[in-house]
């Protein structure tokens, strides 16, 4: 379980990192279909040296690739429209939720009652983000984005979960979701005339590639990789509810970057919502 642990706060890091990236670009939905064309392209070389995963477990790599066209698409209007600390943290918190409870229905995980309480407390700090002034919620269409990829996160968590689990290795099942995934949202992007916004996330703005939005996108491309790789290890060694909830710890980084660094305000309210999801965090490992 130590493994677990250290492989899903590692990947929450990582994960709040290439988000930020996503973000702070001209262009949200071409970032973020930038930077899975890039993993894609470094998963299909990688691909050739470690070969495919079990045939059975390719049918639940395919499914969450398809599943990350709304989580692009919705990740990147959350984006657009809301902010970085409230948006970040009710996409991921939402997906915790989903996943762990997909895990239970779908497959077999068991979860006793503290992990629950723990998922509970951090789903209320969670909505403490997402307050507005009065501490009441805004009900934006930001907000619907973000449960929309809370669904879509649930999801493709549930199903990555099984993939994994029947797979001969994480890596080459982490390999392939991510060929199938940058195929599954180029052919959406391309189908729906969506190229200017991957031009729109390169160029500066003398029209020319900017070669630090070339190297940012190369750098998230890796960085999902990476990310995705440590959360279906861990998957393999530990509950999804555990695994997505500890991940979670990525809401705290979140609510400090968009307070610190994109200016966002209330910092009081954020900071006593991030201690709270820190502490039902902590109760989720201790649970264990």
């Amino acid at each position: 379980m130590l493994a677990a642990t250290l492989l899903a706060l590692a990947a929450a890091v990582l994960h709040a990192g290439w988000n930020l990236v996503a973000k702070r670009s001209a262009d949200r939905f071409g970032a973020l279909w930038g930077q899975f064309l890039v993993a894609g392209v470094l998963s299909a070389v990688a691909l050739s040296v470690a070969g495919l995963p079990a045939a059975r477990s390719l049918w639940f790599a395919a499914l969450s690739g398809v599943v990350h066209i709304p989580y692009v698409v919705f990740l990147g209007r959350a984006y657009d429209r809301g902010e970085f600390s409230a948006a970040y943290p009710m996409a991921r918190g939402g997906g915790a939720l989903v996943g762990a409870v997909g895990g239970v229905l779908f497959l077999g995980d068991r979860l006793h009652v503290l992990p629950w309480v723990a998922l509970g407390i951090i789903a209320t700090g969670i909505i403490g983000l997402g307050l507005g002034a009065g501490g009441r919620i805004r009900l934006t269409s930001a907000a619907g984005d973000a449960s929309v990829v809370a669904l879509t996160i649930g999801i493709y968590s549930t199903s990555d979960a099984h993939g994994s689990r029947i797979a001969r290795s994480d890596a080459s099942y982490v390999l392939v979701e991510f060929v199938l995934l940058a195929i599954a949202v180029s052919i959406y992007a391309l189908a729906m005339g969506k190229t200017p916004s991957l031009r729109r996330a390169l160029v500066g703005t003398n029209g020319a590639i900017a070669p630090r939005s070339s190297v940012m996108m190369a750098l998230s491309g890796v960085a999902t990789v990476v990310t995705y790789a440590l959360v279906v290890a861990a998957f393999r060694r530990a509950p999804v509810g555990y695994v997505t909830g500890l991940r979670e710890s990525s809401v705290i980084i979140a609510a400090l970057i968009g307070v610190r660094f994109l200016g966002e305000g209330d910092a009081r309210r954020r900071y006593a919502a991030a201690g709270l999801i820190t502490g039902g965090i902590v109760l989720l490992v201790v649970a264990r």
